[in-house]
């Protein structure tokens, strides 16, 4: 024992049967990661493919009619195909679900064939209208990728489940209308038990097949795989080591071995050691991009909000009247703008607007608008001329079709008098001195920028001493709660009317507080902005 124990030879082979051992442990353990991952991916294909061909059977259009509870003749025809195909094709079950868009957190079923028989299950079959929570986070962006990203089919896998199912895929995609619309998905639950059963097999070819080369190895080839084997395993071990610790790439192993699997590895080596070089400098220039956008959406942000008024209050030193305002936009640009001046000792400009679309483009498109109104108010004319003469310029160069909904009002401060025009915009909320504050139906023109030859309606309000005006953008009642539900134009008013004879400032802070409220931690939808102003006559008291 003292002699094998010192004989190189016996060492030699030793090694080698060794390192055989280990390396085809590892190449098993990969072999049947890399097999059982392939079955997955091709069971996944081919349940799709069956899944996509049971859509064929649904009328996408009729939906909506069946779950108004229509089990038409078509309906009941539809049903029996898919009870049909789902026994034909051996999967468990098939269930068709319109999902809830607002949080995919809820689905109603439309059809539900189920065949306990496939895998001894015990299913049971819902009924048209079943509705039920969502299973999980996982479904639920499933179902968001179909719906919202146009995914062609998701599949989930429970390989381990915990609710006495057997292990199975689920594999969903889209049932659309005869418009392209995705109007419900279909999923199918089918056994994935052949998996186990092909891998079995699998691992003791794998085993008996290292046993034998092993065996073989170490007597016919013990210096040969040593330096074939041995040796190149240890270059590429350290060169792992050496790049996990420097990220730099060297000179590469190239073809080390006669043995495939050995090159290979060393070849994966080299791929891996360029690509994370290459990932790295890009991630590095990535990261630097992102950096100068955020800085230039930021100065972006900085020059939209110094080009409207934003310092209150506004005019210290005019007792006439007060006014306050605000612009929050969705993104860190907006398209909403509000504008208010002196066109002169005796008249005050007053401005809101709201930009199709949002981001930079709408950003863009609102400071040249306010700048075309401020320049044509300044220059004189009713508030139907001024719209008139701004639609006209933004018609003229308007490549991109973008529009703008405005309402423009002239106050004279001596007077009270009011004259006002709207293009498009939302209805204006009215408070008279004691009273409560009400929509404003007034006559509606056409958008700014939509089409030329427009002219515009305007309308006199006479304002008595603690009068107030509210101008808002669509941002305000199309506040979304978390259910989907818009904060609507009568809690606008209940909001307004918490404290009616509060300050335009205290009032835009209720309507504020009330929208954050509804919507809680639902993502701002639109930009929100809202203009308050109160006349307070020649004495300057107001309410």
């Amino acid at each position: 024992m003292e002699k094998l124990r010192s004989n190189m030879a016996f060492n030699i082979i030793g090694a080698i049967v060794l390192v055989l051992a280990i390396f085809g442990l590892v190449v098993s353990l990969l072999g049947y990661a890399s097999f059982t991952r392939a079955f997955f991916n091709e069971y996944a294909v081919t349940t799709y493919h069956m899944a996509d061909t049971a859509t064929t059977l649904i009328n996408g259009d009729h939906l909506d009619d069946y779950l108004a509870g229509e089990e038409t003749e078509e309906y009941l025809i539809t049903k029996g195909y898919l009870d049909g195909y789902c026994k034909r094709i051996s999967v468990s079950l098939i269930y068709v679900i319109e999902v809830d868009r607002s949080d995919y957190g809820r689905f109603v079923s439309i059809f539900n064939p189920v065949d306990n028989t496939v895998d001894n299950s015990s299913y049971t079959e819902w009924e048209l209208g079943y509705e039920r929570n969502t299973t999980n986070d996982e479904y639920r962006q499933k179902y968001r990728a179909i719906y919202e990203q146009g995914a062609p089919y998701e599949t989930v896998y429970r390989v381990k489940t915990t609710d006495g199912q057997h292990p199975h895929i689920t594999t969903m995609v889209p049932v659309k209308k005869s418009s392209g619309e995705v109007a419900a998905i279909l999923c199918m639950q089918r056994p994935i038990r052949e998996i186990n059963d092909a891998r079995r097999p699998y691992l003791r070819s794998i085993a008996v097949s290292t046993i034998l080369l092993a065996i073989i190895a170490s007597v016919l080839a013990a210096v040969f795989l040593r330096k074939q084997f041995v040796d190149p395993i240890r270059k590429v071990s350290r060169e792992a080591r050496r790049f996990a610790k420097e990220n730099t790439k060297e000179e590469e192993l190239g073809r080390i071995s006669a043995f495939e699997e050995i090159a290979g590895l060393a070849a994966s080596i080299d791929t891996m050691e360029a690509e994370m070089v290459s990932y790295i400098e890009n991630l590095t220039r990535a990261t630097a991009e992102r950096e100068r956008l955020g800085a230039e959406l930021s100065l972006a942000s900085t020059i939209q909000e110094n080009s409207i008024p934003s310092v209150f209050p506004a005019f210290p030193d005019r007792t006439e009247f007060d006014i306050h305002a605000a612009m929050d936009p969705a993104k860190e640009v907006g398209g909403d703008f509000y504008n208010f001046f002196l066109i002169d000792d005796d008249h005050l400009a007053l401005v809101i607007g709201d930009v199709s679309g949002k981001g930079v483009p709408a950003a863009l498109f609102m400071m040249v608008t306010n700048i075309l109104i401020s320049d044509r108010m300044l220059a004189g004319g009713s508030p139907a001329e001024i719209l008139s003469d701004v639609n006209e310029r933004v018609c003229s160069r308007n490549p991109a079709d973008m529009f703008v909904t405005i309402w423009l009002g002239i106050l004279e401060l001596s007077t009270g008098k009011l004259t006002a025009a709207n293009a498009g915009h939302e209805y204006p909320a009215l408070r008279r001195e004691g009273g409560r504050f009400e929509l404003l139906t007034d006559k509606h023109g056409f958008v700014i920028g939509g089409m030329s030859g427009m002219s515009y309606q305007e309308y006199d309000l006479q304002f008595k001493s603690g009068d107030k005006l509210f101008v808002y953008t669509d941002g305000v009642p199309e506040a979304m709660a978390p259910d989907g539900s818009m904060f609507g134009k009568e809690r606008t008013l209940a909001a307004l009317n918490e404290d009616a004879d509060a300050s335009p400032e205290q009032i835009l802070k209720h309507v504020r507080g009330a929208v954050d409220g509804f919507v809680r931690d639902a993502e701002q939808f639109d930009d929100l902005t809202m203009l308050c102003v109160e006349f307070k006559g020649k004495d300057g008291k107001g309410s």
